[in-house]
C-alpha cells in the first residue's frame, strides 16, 4: 500500500514539482496540495493522510503552526509532518521540531532523501538533513543557558546513550543496528525505553533532549 502525502508549499511551481517528484517515487502518492497553512491543516484533517510535507514560510498560518495544529502536545491522533525549507531559514528548525516535526528537510534534497524522509515518517522515525543536524548542534552549542530539560524517570543504560546519540545524529533504525552490531529489534526495545524514561513521544524530541542536555558533542570541522 502506498505512504499517502498531503504537500504544502506556497509557490505552484514547488508544489507541482515536489507533487511530481513524490508521485514518481515507489510506494507513494500525492493525495492533496495546499497553498497555504490553514488549508493545509483543513485537508489533512479530512483525508488524513500518512505524512503531510509542509513548508515553513506560508503566508497566514505558516508550517510550524500547520505542525503544531496537526502534530503538537496534546494532539489526540497527530500525523506525521516532515517540513522543508531552504538555507537561509535554519533558525526554524528547533521550533519546527518542537511543534511535532516528524523531519526536516532542505529543499535541495534529491529525489531520494525527500522519498527516504517520507517513508520514514510513515514507519514512526524520524530523518533530519544532516547538514541541518550540524547546523542545530551549532546553533546548541553557541546558545545561552536554556531551561532545565527534565530528568530520566530512570537513569539511562550506556547502550541507551549511544542509542541516544545515534538517534539525535539522524540514524534509522537499520543504521543504529548496523553501527552498534545489534539487531532491528533490540534497537527498536531501546528506543521505546527511551521515549518511557525521558517522558517524549518520538524520536525528535528524544533528538531534543539530547541536544537540551548537551548529551549530543558537537564535532568541529565541515558537517
Amino acid at each position: 500500500m502506498s505512504v499517502r502525502v498531503v504537500v504544502a508549499d506556497d509557490q505552484e511551481i514547488v508544489r507541482t514539482g515536489l507533487s511530481m517528484i513524490l508521485n514518481a517515487q515507489p510506494g507513494i502518492e500525492v493525495v492533496g496540495v495546499a497553498a497555504n497553512g490553514h488549508r493545509a491543516v483543513e485537508l489533512a484533517r479530512q483525508v488524513r493522510p500518512d505524512v503531510c510535507l509542509f513548508d515553513i514560510r506560508m503566508p497566514g498560518v505558516d508550517g510550524i503552526e500547520a505542525t503544531r495544529a496537526l502534530a503538537g502536545p496534546g494532539v489526540e491522533d497527530p500525523l506525521a509532518v516532515v517540513v522543508i525549507t531552504t538555507f537561509d531559514l535554519d533558525e526554524y528548525v528547533y521550533a519546527a521540531l518542537r511543534a511535532g516535526a516528524r523531519g526536516f528537510l532542505l529543499k535541495d534534497a534529491g529525489p531520494a532523501l525527500l522519498a527516504q524522509a517520507v517513508h520514514a515518517a510513515a514507519n514512526g522515525e524520524a530523518l533530519i538533513a544532516p547538514v541541518v543536524t550540524a547546523r542545530l548542534l551549532r546553533a546548541f552549542a553557541g546558545a545561552g543557558p536554556v531551561p532545565s530539560p527534565p530528568q530520566p524517570v530512570e537513569a539511562l543504560t550506556e547502550r541507551e546513550e549511544q542509542v541516544l546519540a545515534k538517534v539525535a545524529g539522524g540514524r534509522s533504525n537499520a543504521e543504529i543496528a548496523a553501527e552498534l552490531g545489534i539487531t532491528l529489534s533490540t534497537v527498536k526495545t531501546h528506543v521505546a525505553s527511551l521515549m518511557a524514561k525521558l517522558g517524549v513521544r518520538n524520536r525528535v524530541e528524544i533528538a531534543i533532549w539530547a541536544y537540551e542536555t548537551r548529551r549530543v558533542v558537537l564535532k568541529h570541522g565541515p558537517p
